[in-house]
C-alpha cells in the first residue's frame, strides 16, 4: 500500500481518491460527527488499513460494534450490495477479510485483563481519577513521596490504602516535614478508593501490569495486530476510562526511543470519546495531554481523537491534528452554528465547493477530508465517499469473541492475578514487630514491679533484731540494690517506660 492507507473518493460530485499517507500517520488526526453519521465505521476502515500495511492499533469499542474486526464480512450481510455499488464508484475492488485482533478488558470478562500499577498511574492521573481537591492531590503526593524513601512499592488499592493509614498516624512528625496533613484529607481519599473499588476499578491495579509489547506486535503474515479495548461497561466510570487511555498514552510517551519520522507508525492510537477527556480536566492535565500529543510523534505514534464536535479537543491540540475526517455535525442551535463555522475554517478552501455546507450536508458514510501531504502541508478539503469495510460490520456473537481470546498469543498471561510482597505486606510486617517489641517491654516492666515485690517482702524479715549501727552497716550493699531497684521501677512505670512503647510504634515503619 505505497500510497497509504485509502480512505475513499468519489465520483463527479468528490474529488480526487483520499489517502493516509503512512510516513504523515503519525502527525495525528482526528474523527468528528455527530451522532450516527458514521465515525465508528471510519475507524473500522482506518483500523483495517493501518494492520494491513504492518502498523499496530490500539482503539476502544464504545458501542461493542468494533469487535467484527476479527471475522471477514459476508455476501449474506444486508448491505453488501450498497457496498459493491460504493466500491465500484471510488474504484475499489471489495474484498472481505478477517484481521488479527488481541481483545483486552479492564474488568477480564470481554478480553485479557488489563492492569498497571499504582505507582506506575502517578499522583496526577491518580488524582484526576478520584476527582481529588488540591489538598487531597498534596496528601496523594506525601504518599508517593513516602513510597519512595521507604522502599514500600505501591502496586495495588491496599497498598494505597495501608500507606494513608501510616501517614494518619504519623501526621504530626510529617506535617512538620512536608506541610498539614489532614485526617479529613486522608479520610476523603480513603471514601474515594471505594467508591473506585466499588464499580471494579480495583481489579485495574495490580500485577501483572501491560507490557506495551504487547499491544505493539504484528502477526505472522506481518500485519499489525488490532487491540481492541471492551468499553461498552467502562463507559459507566468515564474517568476511569478517560484516565486508563491517557495513562497508556502517558507509558508510550515515557518508554518509547526517539525515532524521529519513520516510514509508517509504530502504532496508531484511537482515542474514542475524547471530549470525556478534557471535561472538566485541570489546566495541568489539559497541559500534560499537550505536550504528550507534541512529542510523541517523534516517537513512531500517531494519536487520533475521535468525538463528536472538533470543539470538544482544547484548540492547542486541536492544531497538532493534521489529518482530519470530518463527518457531518447539525447546526440546530446558534451554539452549533458557531462551531460549525470554527470547523470549517479550519481547513484549506477547495474553490470547488462551500467547506461550511458541505460539513452540513454530507451524508451517512460521507465526510469532509484533508490528509497530510508532501512537507506535512495539509491537503485541500475534499468530499469524499468512505470505502466499505473488508471486515465484518457489527459485533462478534459471545462465542466467536472467546475463540479469539482463547486463541490470542497472550492468552493465560495476564488472566491470574499476582499479589506480590508491597506496601500492605511491608507495614503489617512493620506493625508485627513494633508490637512484639510493646509485649517485649511491658513483659520487662512487670518482671520488674515483680522483682520491686520481692525485695520489698524481704525487707520485712522478721530475724533477730540488731543494733540500729550494726544494721546500717550490714544494710549498706542491699541499699545500693534498693536505690537501683527503685530507679528502674520508676522509670518503668513512669512516663519513660510509656516513651519507650510509643517510641518503638511511632518509629514503626522507619526503615527496615
Amino acid at each position: 500500500m505505497s500510497d497509504g492507507v485509502f480512505l475513499g473518493g468519489g465520483g463527479e460530485d468528490y474529488g480526487e481518491p483520499q489517502h493516509l499517507a503512512l510516513n504523515y500517520a503519525n502527525r495525528h488526526g482526528l474523527i468528528a460527527g455527530a451522532t450516527g453519521t458514521g465515525k465508528t465505521v471510519t475507524l473500522q476502515i482506518l483500523a483495517e488499513g493501518f494492520s494491513a500495511a504492518g502498523v499496530p492499533v490500539f482503539l476502544s469499542d464504545v458501542k461493542g460494534d468494533l469487535s467484527g474486526l476479527a471475522a471477514a464480512g459476508s455476501e449474506d450481510f444486508k448491505l453488501h450490495e450498497a457496498f459493491v455499488s460504493r466500491a465500484a464508484t471510488i474504484g475499489l475492488e471489495l474484498q472481505y477479510d478477517a484481521f488479527p485482533v488481541t481483545f483486552w478488558d479492564l474488568f477480564g470478562k470481554q478480553g485479557h485483563p488489563v492492569r498497571t500499577t499504582i505507582a506506575e498511574m502517578g499522583p496526577l492521573l491518580l488524582s484526576r481519577l478520584l476527582d481529588l481537591s488540591d489538598a487531597q492531590e498534596g496528601i496523594l503526593n506525601i504518599a508517593f513521596r513516602l513510597s519512595d524513601e521507604e522502599g514500600l512499592p505501591l502496586l495495588d488499592l491496599k497498598d494505597l490504602r495501608s500507606l494513608l493509614v501510616w501517614i494518619g498516624e504519623n501526621r504530626g512528625e510529617l506535617s512538620l516535614r512536608y506541610g498539614n496533613v489532614s485526617t479529613s484529607s486522608i479520610g476523603a481519599i480513603q471514601r474515594r478508593l471505594l467508591v473506585l473499588e466499588n464499580q471494579g476499578g480495583a481489579g485495574f491495579f495490580g500485577e501483572p501490569a501491560l507490557a506495551l509489547s504487547d499491544i505493539m506486535a504484528t502477526d505472522d503474515a506481518g500485519r499489525g495486530r488490532i487491540n481492541i479495548l471492551a468499553a461498552d461497561q467502562l463507559m459507566g466510570s468515564p474517568r476511569l476510562y478517560a484516565t486508563f487511555l491517557l495513562w497508556l498514552l502517558s507509558e508510550l510517551f515515557e518508554e518509547l526511543p526517539e525515532v524521529g519520522d519513520p516510514d509508517k507508525p509504530k502504532l496508531v492510537f484511537f482515542f474514542d470519546e475524547a471530549h470525556l477527556l478534557f471535561d472538566d480536566a485541570p489546566k495541568a492535565l489539559v497541559d500534560k495531554v499537550e505536550q504528550v500529543a507534541r512529542l510523541i510523534r517523534s516517537k513512531g505514534v500517531g494519536v487520533y481523537f475521535v468525538t463528536q464536535n472538533p470543539g470538544d479537543v482544547p484548540e492547542d491540540i486541536l492544531g497538532q491534528l493534521g489529518n482530519r475526517i470530518q463527518h457531518a455535525l447539525r447546526a440546530f442551535t446558534a451554539r452549533d452554528r458557531r462551531e460549525l463555522r470554527m470547523a470549517a475554517e479550519t481547513y484549506r478552501e477547495n474553490p470547488r465547493f462551500d467547506t461550511e455546507a458541505a460539513i452540513r450536508e454530507v451524508g451517512v458514510g460521507e465526510a469532509v477530508t484533508s490528509m497530510l501531504q508532501k512537507k506535512g502541508v495539509p491537503g485541500i478539503v475534499e468530499r469524499t465517499l468512505i470505502r466499505p469495510p473488508s471486515s465484518k460490520l457489527g459485533p462478534l456473537d459471545e462465542t466467536a469473541r472467546r475463540h479469539v481470546i482463547d486463541a490470542s498469543p497472550v492468552a493465560g498471561k495476564y488472566e491470574a492475578e499476582l499479589d506480590s510482597h508491597s506496601a500492605h505486606e511491608m507495614l503489617a510486617e512493620r506493625a508485627a514487630i513494633a508490637a512484639k517489641a510493646a509485649e517485649e517491654a511491658e513483659a520487662r516492666e512487670e518482671d520488674a514491679e515483680a522483682a520491686a515485690r520481692d525485695y520489698s517482702a524481704g525487707r520485712r524479715y522478721s530475724g533477730p533484731r540488731v543494733s540500729r549501727s550494726s544494721s546500717r552497716s550490714k544494710r549498706q550493699p542491699a541499699g545500693i540494690g534498693e536505690a537501683l531497684g527503685k530507679a528502674v521501677l520508676r522509670e518503668l512505670s513512669g512516663t519513660t517506660g510509656r516513651r519507650l512503647v510509643r517510641g518503638i510504634l511511632g518509629g514503626l515503619f522507619k526503615g527496615r
